[in-house]
């Protein structure tokens, strides 16, 4: 990427560097001020109302940029002091910095564009006075940003990125009605993301946002109509103003059921609309319920009873897959294969999905479990915990520590020697796994012999912090879908638990298995993620069940193949999204092949043909995959359509404390207990929300003088490993982690 450089090496001098820096800063700004009013003059002369509102907007991008200068500056000239150390810079800080840096070259390319074509008889004013003002808002809030990133140095501690204890939840909620998150999910989203990632990130927006005119449109005969409609089904595409709202309004007013629905969209079969990328073949994918039955381990002399898991739903059997790129002795069901299968592995990866604890499965993340399992050469047991708000904490740790009790146990039915068994997950599944790992070590269980979290958040709670703000332009999770999330998990919703009276008392510890009825457990199953596979239930007694292995045909993943891939889902989007500059590249189209207005007309129709009859396609399978639903919650009204009419506020929605409870938040367990934990590999993104709970963690492992790593990639989003079989970075930050997970293991670096 060209013009300012957002990282560089520690100088040897600090001084230097700061002084450089803001000289290399001064001098683009000024470069590109010349730019703004060098157009603004140009079009003060233009008298139609298209001409007037480029100069005005040329003019107001001006003034943003002469905001923007001092405040980047001083954030500038501190930021380092919250990195993780000199050969690691990053925090939330730097990541604002970087984002700013993002947009002003936006702003820089879209100068550049009108200055070179403002003089063409093919110059769409049009369009581009859309994408001209979008640029402008987009600057004066990176702006409001960076007013409130000061307030938050202010409340820093030496070193902290999470202000003092007298900061409440309300002031991070009030930046959120403070800042214009139009811009930021508009004509000009995905402005910070790399390039691969930018049309893929646009298209689930888009998703999401005609997702929710049918998710919303049940019970209602109105708005059922409008489902069907041709402008129903199109005006996202063709007005990314209209789609940007509809995001915002939608972060702002849906529910978590909304959230757990939308996510779940990876699993279902409207998914079948995209080109399915081919992924690492395995031999073993099958999916296991583990019953919740009492058993024990013995750690030198002593027998220790595994807690089964009870809280909120009573027992369950929990749900794992079993993902092997090839058959191991000793492996369930691995007599039929006995001639071909291989020696038992030394290794076992424990992993742990994320999806904000609400939603999504180990099916979804199997894209690159797969590869993982190929590069790696062990077995893969990935935990399908029960899912918030149904199974709010400490349900899901429970049944994450009751599996690995269980895998330490009964590791050689996995194909594993259990010499070195290593702890892997993301997100929300991240926290599972360390939070895990520190119950064991309270029972007196050994933990893994390491542990790998991706993107981990280690602090639930509603506390302000410099990264927690790029929720406000995050495409994946927004603002409102953070809250709603931690809530759903950490704040148990009464409704949801029943008392004595009802089926459970979430403090009883005498209720039997009994009391639950089937019709409860099917219930339950409904809020999990779906699965299609037979599945084997396995107890003490019963370990061999009937195993079917599907050997697929072997494929290797390497960097063609990513470029083949990223190719295929480029052309798909490019064949059915249509992008808010279409217009323009039309008539750069024409401009080069000399073709007529008129047939450019003519493909312009062609396009918007497709896209809404595809559009329209899959608005119609939303509709009817709602319709199918049960009603498991109250009726949706014309009420509740209608909140998206208005900006709400999500204050008292959020007036609430969340427990301080080291097993919720890893971040706050005692010294003497992190300690005992294996080594920690920590791998985090520069533009995730996540970032200052993965720095400050690893900060206060480092303090202790733990063994502890941590890495920080750039353009890339929280969960780019779900992308990573359809984005060359994301793949090479998917080859990272399985860098490091192979040095917990100690195996020889192949890469």
């Amino acid at each position: 990427m060209t013009g300012i450089e957002n990282t560089q090496p520690y100088p040897k001098s600090r001084e230097q560097e700061e002084t450089s820096k803001n000289d290399e800063l001064e001098e683009y700004l000024q470069k590109l001020k010349v730019l703004c009013h060098d157009n603004a003059d140009f079009f003060t002369r233009d008298s139609t109302e298209n001409g007037q509102r480029l100069y005005i907007s040329f003019l107001s991008m001006s003034d943003s940029i002469e905001s923007l200068k001092p405040k980047m500056n001083r954030i500038q000239t501190v930021m380092h002091k919250f990195d993780f150390d000199e050969n690691v810079p990053g925090n939330g800080y730097r990541s604002y910095y970087s984002v700013v840096v993002y947009g002003l070259q936006y702003a820089m390319d879209l100068n550049i564009k009108v200055q070179q074509r403002r003089d063409s008889v093919l110059f769409r004013k049009t369009s581009l006075t859309k994408d001209i003002e979008s640029c402008s808002h987009l600057l004066a809030s990176l702006d409001t940003c960076l007013k409130h990133l000061e307030t938050m140095l202010s409340w820093s501690t030496e070193g902290s990125l999470f202000p003092m204890e007298d900061h409440s939840p309300d002031e991070l909620l009030s930046y959120a009605d403070d800042i214009n998150q139009y811009c930021f999910y508009g004509r000009s989203m995905g402005f910070q993301y790399c390039e691969s990632l930018r049309n893929i990130l646009k298209f689930i927006s888009l998703t999401m946002a005609i997702f929710s005119e049918a998710y919303y449109s049940r019970g209602t005969l109105i708005f059922s109509k409008a489902t069907n409609s041709f402008v129903t089904t199109t005006k996202y595409i063709t007005d990314p103003d209209l789609r940007a709202k509809r995001i915002v309004n939608i972060s702002t007013n849906a529910g978590v059921d909304f959230c757990k629905a939308f996510w779940f969209l990876s699993e279902s079969e409207i998914m079948n609309q995209v080109p399915s990328i081919v992924s690492s073949s395995v031999a073993v994918s099958k999916v296991i319920h583990l019953p919740a039955e009492p058993f024990s381990l013995k750690v030198g002399e002593k027998e220790i009873e595994v807690p089964v898991p009870f809280s909120h739903i009573g027992k369950k059997a929990i749900q794992v897959r079993l993902i092997s790129h090839s058959v191991h002795e000793g492996m369930i069901g691995e007599a039929k294969n006995k001639s071909s299968a291989k020696a038992p592995s030394p290794g076992l990866l424990v992993h742990c999905h994320g999806g904000g604890f609400v939603a999504q499965s180990s099916k979804s993340h199997e894209c690159y479990l797969r590869d993982w399992a190929k590069h790696l050469k062990v077995p893969i047991l990935s935990i399908d915990y029960s899912l918030a708000p149904e199974a709010p904490f400490p349900r899901a740790l429970e049944e994450v520590t009751y599996a690995y009790c269980w895998a330490l146990k009964n590791h050689h039915l996995l194909g594993s020697t259990g010499e070195r068994i290593i702890a892997a997950g993301d997100s929300a599944g991240a926290n599972l796994l360390v939070t895990a790992s520190l119950k064991c070590i309270t029972l007196g269980i050994p933990p893994p012999h390491g542990i790998f979290l991706a993107y981990v958040p280690t602090l639930i709670n509603f506390v302000p912090s410099p990264s927690r703000l790029l929720c406000m332009m995050d495409p994946l999770l927004p603002f409102g879908f953070l809250l709603r999330c931690l809530k759903a998990y950490a704040v148990p919703d009464p409704n949801l638990i029943q008392s004595k009276d009802g089926i459970f008392d979430n403090n009883s510890e005498t209720e039997s298995f009994e009391e639950i009825t089937e019709s409860d457990l099917q219930e339950l199953q409904a809020h999990k993620s779906p699965v299609s596979e037979s599945s084997d239930t396995l107890t003490d007694g019963s370990m061999c069940s009937n195993f079917n292995d599907e050997i697929e045909k072997e494929f290797a993943l390497n960097t063609s193949d990513i470029e083949k891939s990223e190719k295929y889902v480029s052309d798909f989007l490019e064949k059915y999204v249509l992008e808010s500059d279409t217009e323009t590249e039309a008539s750069k189209n024409i401009a080069s092949n000399q073709e007529s207005a008129s047939s450019s007309r003519t493909m312009e129709y062609s396009i918007h043909n497709r896209i809404s009859t595809f559009i329209s396609s899959m608005k119609d399978r939303f509709s009817i995959m709602m319709g199918n639903q049960e009603d498991t919650g109250k009726a949706v009204t014309e009420d509740d359509i209608l909140l998206f009419d208005s900006q709400t506020k999500l204050h008292d929605e959020f007036k609430f404390s969340v427990p301080s409870n080291p097993f919720l938040s890893p971040i706050l367990a005692s010294d003497d207990v992190l300690r005992q934990l294996p080594p920690v590999k920590v791998l985090t993104v520069e533009l995730d929300p996540c970032l200052d709970d993965c720095v400050m963690f690893s900060k206060k492992l480092k303090s202790l003088n733990h063994d502890v790593t941590l890495d920080i990639l750039k353009g890339l989003p929280h969960g780019f490993l779900n992308f990573s079989l359809v984005s060359k970075e994301a793949y090479e930050g998917s080859k990272l982690c399985v860098k490091r997970i192979r040095e917990l293991f100690n195996f020889p670096n192949k890469d």
